[in-house]
């Protein structure tokens, strides 16, 4: 594979020490002494870190894509580790509305060291969109059982706080849960089914002290930020989706009310419902009657 598919960035070089070091990180125990990086940078900055497993469920990838989409519009930057599963839906829902997000990598930027490979596309996009590619390791380290774990102290060391998604008892996951807790980071984790082995992870955390999340909601307010500093989500909302909260604005409706109104075929509006329940913008009140959360 030839070097070109970063060809239009360079990989710079910040130490612990310069005034545009993430000052958060800093703060941390071990904290890297040098970060290299494409993209831009900077010193003060709120990022989230939202993080899962590689083998995720089609529930996963939709509550990291939509949590991910809407704490990218109350002014949080996104931050996941740019693997398969959780974290490239982390990393797409922010982009989506071309939003900045980081990702923070276990080998070198450089094109012959960067994992996996099946996100270069991806990485491409969110430098494009003003985002970041952050590593502690220099180019030409490729990734080991050592390096992956030992990012994901960064990952939460960079955000205010962290989100779990689907993560195993033994996971990379909770190595990032883990390490929040110790920084003194915010941790959020998602309930899921008793008979997933993706949802024992959470689980384990939520009893541990971690805050359930059920919405973006959840965390704001334990971030403290101000609902009227929100950016209005329905702004960044497709056509049907706006026009499903207009009928419900005035009042609860059935599924076939919606359809009739709306004139979406049931698919479609099954979708849209599901998305906006697990967002916490609307509430099934009982014998399939949607209304407004």
């Amino acid at each position: 594979m030839e070097e070109h598919f970063f060809k239009d960035w360079q990989i710079q070089k910040i130490y612990f020490e310069d005034k545009n070091f993430p000052e958060i990180l800093k703060k941390i125990k071990n904290p890297p002494k040098v970060l290299y990086f494409m993209g831009k940078i900077f010193p003060k900055e709120n990022c989230f870190a939202i993080v899962g497993t590689r083998n995720c469920s089609d529930y996963g990838k939709t509550i990291a894509f939509n949590f991910a989409k809407d704490l990218s519009l109350c002014g949080l930057t996104i931050v996941s580790g740019l693997a398969r599963g959780i974290d490239t839906f982390a990393h797409l829902g922010a982009i989506e509305i071309k939003k900045r997000t980081i990702a923070i990598l276990g080998t070198g930027l450089d094109e012959k060291s960067f994992y996996p490979k099946t996100n270069l596309k991806l990485a491409k996009k969110i430098l494009e969109l003003g985002g970041c590619l952050i590593s502690e390791y220099p180019p030409g380290q490729m990734g080991t059982k050592y390096t992956f774990p030992q990012r994901n102290r960064i990952i939460s060391g960079i955000s205010l706080g962290a989100l779990i998604i689907e993560a195993k008892i033994k996971s990379g996951a909770l190595i990032t849960g883990n390490f929040a807790k110790k920084q003194g980071r915010k941790l959020f984790a998602i309930p899921g089914s008793i008979f997933s082995k993706n949802s024992q992870g959470c689980h384990f955390l939520i009893k541990k002290g971690a805050i359930l999340a059920e919405n973006p909601n959840d965390i704001l307010k334990e971030l403290n930020i101000k609902i009227s500093k929100r950016k209005k989500i329905e702004q960044n909302l497709s056509k049907e989706e706006k026009a499903i909260l207009d009928i419900l604005a005035s009042g609860p409706k059935t599924i076939e009310e919606i359809l009739e109104k709306t004139k979406i075929d049931l698919q479609k509006v099954l979708t849209i419902l599901s998305i906006f329940e697990i967002d916490g913008k609307v509430k099934n009140i009982g014998n399939d009657v949607f209304s407004l959360n």
